[in-house]
């Protein structure tokens, strides 16, 4: 034991609740807990990862850490801060976002670990689905009564107005599966500590509840919840303007990963520093005194944006990402404008002005295809022809030397962009279609 988990979450800022005991009782040696998630989608996103990273500190710390993938409770939905029913998922549906889900949490998590603190992964489905109506009943219905189901906040908040069409039986009794999670667990591997995000508390209590009730109030069972996480502003976190920031590349582009880390405010960043790195305290607290020296510098944001983007991704991902970012806002060629992949090069240059062609008006001259009809590159066309003369237009990456050069498919990246820059700030993205 190296560590004290409880310690570790409280100066990183992710301790929202324990139930008294807790830190006692991990401190007794190493102990197995879980953290459950939904595999609603293929991907998790970064609204995950406070718990992902709890799992991860664990861990490290010495203790056994448990990944739960509800393959039956996904087939639900948790009413837990929603404002209506979810959709249910099909079995080959989520059973294909577990298997992606399994690949993303095994960058965080050692499933090889030598002794016995290796992590596991578990999928509730394998212990539900032989479980019948009248089983569920005589061992799970009969231990909590419907006063203390209609107790918790989260089915309160159905119930009093926030859902447009009240609580259906299949969510009233979404607590009773996830408590029954926690007793199988308990008995099958020994798990007596339940992990998750503070919006769980009511259901993770079902399951320490169920526990006593059917083994006895004696028995060791224990819950512990991280903070939902929000930005300086109050906003929730890990949200933009285009959705979700998902851990899968196909979905969030390595780029746009990065961009968010590095986009964070000065206060969120001291902040989610310490959440979502494995960096020690000393380390740590040296960056956040340098970042105060000189925030411009942004000595914070770029260490968050590193750990992050080279854990969840790679260090070739974060070094793209890098160079990336040198395209819009540093010195960068030809060589590394042609190594980015399509998603990438939409999202450095999401927000600049786009104009699209037909392919066959390629084989014209520069200074006749930039001054198109509709194209607000240049004033006209001697505006173009005494910038390039000023060394003021690239294409590419490359400076134009004649404003009268051939624009071929040879000039195209992807086979379908150009990418024009006007001084050094201007950007221009073409399509050909």
């Amino acid at each position: 034991m190296t560590k004290n988990f409880v310690e570790e979450l409280k100066w990183r800022g992710m301790l929202a609740q324990m139930m008294p005991g807790t830190e006692e009782f991990l401190q007794k040696g190493m102990a197995s807990a879980y953290l459950g998630t939904d595999p609603t989608a293929d991907s998790l996103h970064i609204g995950h990862l406070c718990g992902i990273m709890m799992l991860r500190h664990l861990q490290r710390c010495g203790h056994k850490p448990f990944i739960l993938v509800g393959g039956a409770t996904g087939m639900i939905g948790d009413p837990s801060g929603k404002s209506q029913e979810r959709n249910l998922l099909d079995a080959d549906t989520l059973y294909h976002n577990q298997e992606a889900i399994k690949a993303q949490v095994a960058k965080f998590l050692d499933f090889e670990a030598e002794g016995d603190n290796a992590a596991e992964m578990v999928n509730n489905y394998d212990w539900i689905k032989e479980f019948t109506f009248l089983d569920f009943a005589r061992e799970v219905g009969k231990h909590i009564t419907v006063n203390y189901m209609m107790a918790k906040d989260s089915v309160q908040k159905r119930l009093n107005g926030e859902a447009r069409d009240g609580l259906s039986f299949t969510e009233f009794t979404y607590q009773l599966l996830q408590g029954y999670d926690f007793l199988y667990l308990y008995r099958k591997y020994g798990v007596k500590l339940q992990l998750g995000g503070n919006d769980q508390w009511g259901n993770m209590t079902t399951g320490t509840e169920l526990i006593h009730r059917t083994l006895g109030n004696d028995t060791e069972a224990y819950c512990l919840t991280c903070p939902l996480i929000t930005k300086a502003d109050g906003k929730k976190f890990g949200k933009t303007e285009s959705g979700n920031i998902w851990l899968d590349r196909n979905r969030t582009t390595p780029y746009k990963f990065y961009q968010f880390w590095l986009n964070v405010s000065d206060d969120d960043a001291e902040k989610y520093i310490k959440i979502f790195t494995s960096l020690e305290k000393e380390v740590i607290d040296a960056l956040i005194v340098e970042h105060r020296q000189d925030p411009g510098r942004r000595v914070l944001q770029k260490r968050l944006a590193e750990e992050v983007t080279a854990m969840v991704h790679s260090k070739e991902d974060l070094d793209m990402a890098v160079e990336a970012s040198n395209i819009l806002f540093g010195k960068s060629t030809k060589e590394s404008l042609l190594k980015l992949d399509e998603a990438t090069l939409l999202d450095i240059f999401d927000g600049v002005p786009h104009y699209i062609i037909e392919r066959e008006q390629l084989g014209q001259q520069a200074v006749d295809i930039f001054t198109l009809e509709g194209m607000d590159i240049f004033q006209s066309k001697s505006d173009m022809r005494k910038l390039v003369k000023g060394g003021g237009v690239s294409v590419n990456k490359e400076k134009l030397t004649a404003f009268d050069s051939t624009i071929s498919d040879a000039d195209l990246i992807d086979g379908k962009y150009i990418l024009v820059q006007k001084g050094k700030k201007n950007y221009f993205l073409i399509t050909v279609k």
